[in-house]
């Protein structure tokens, strides 16, 4: 990247500490190469906007929605404009939004799940999956905790995905018990994110989830997080 731009390349040591789950849906690769990319930019003294680090984050990855999220922080809503360009805007969600991460221990390669998806859809599941998209955010926005579960429903990825994350369906049929406001896969899974009640208990819900897990035979790491408003920028 630094040759491409005729700056100086400063060779460096790295010391890596990875908490993020490799290859579980959960975004370490675009966050590994942002990690690269502000290190060039930094020790390269490029003047480059977020644009252009998500963009060319973005460039690599082949889409912007982790490395927007990863860079700025919170919830982000963006599009390539150009071929190493990224628009971006930032939503910050009103409320407290738990939440907990399910990690199976097996991983699921992005290429794979592309793979099952269809290469059309009907003009239906695209208007709902359009209309659910804006409900979503507008739930975010104005801390309607009662509309995610209409607003978690998808029919593009995770109809076709779901037999390769099989912890996406079992974790679907807890919505509306015990606290917890809906699923959805992370990222293109197999990991999946649950979406929790502030008022309930976090660690009754953790309880709750893990015992329906080892039911159906199933079994996972969960982590309880929350969405931050920090970035790696920041």
């Amino acid at each position: 990247m630094l040759a491409a731009t005729g700056s100086r390349t400063t060779p460096l040591r790295l010391h890596i500490a990875n908490e993020i789950p490799i290859g579980k849906g959960c975004g370490s690769s675009a966050a590994a190469r942002l990690a690269g990319i502000a290190l060039a930019v930094h020790f390269g003294r490029l003047r480059w906007t977020d644009a252009q680090i998500i963009g060319e984050a973005a460039r690599r990855e082949h889409h912007p929605d982790n490395a927007s999220a990863c860079w700025m922080g919170g919830l982000t809503v963006a599009r390539m404009s150009g071929e190493a360009e990224a628009q971006v805007v930032c939503v910050r969600p009103k409320g407290k939004w738990p939440l907990l991460l399910a990690v199976p221990e097996q991983g699921l390669p992005t290429e794979e799940a592309r793979r099952v998806l269809p290469a059309q859809y009907s003009r239906s599941d695209a208007v709902t999956n359009v209309q659910n998209s804006m409900l979503l955010l507008a739930a975010f926005a104005q801390g309607r905790h009662d509309l995610l579960a209409a607003a978690l429903e998808d029919r593009i990825h995770q109809p076709y995905r779901a037999p390769l994350c099989p912890l996406l369906p079992c974790l679907e049929e807890l919505k509306g018990k015990k606290g917890i406001l809906g699923a959805a896969l992370s990222g293109a899974g197999p990991s999946v994110l649950v979406f929790l009640d502030p008022r309930a208990s976090a660690l009754q819900i953790q309880k709750f989830v893990a015992a329906h897990l080892s039911r159906n035979g199933l079994d996972a790491e969960l982590l309880p997080t929350s969405i931050t408003l920090r970035g790696a920028r920041r």
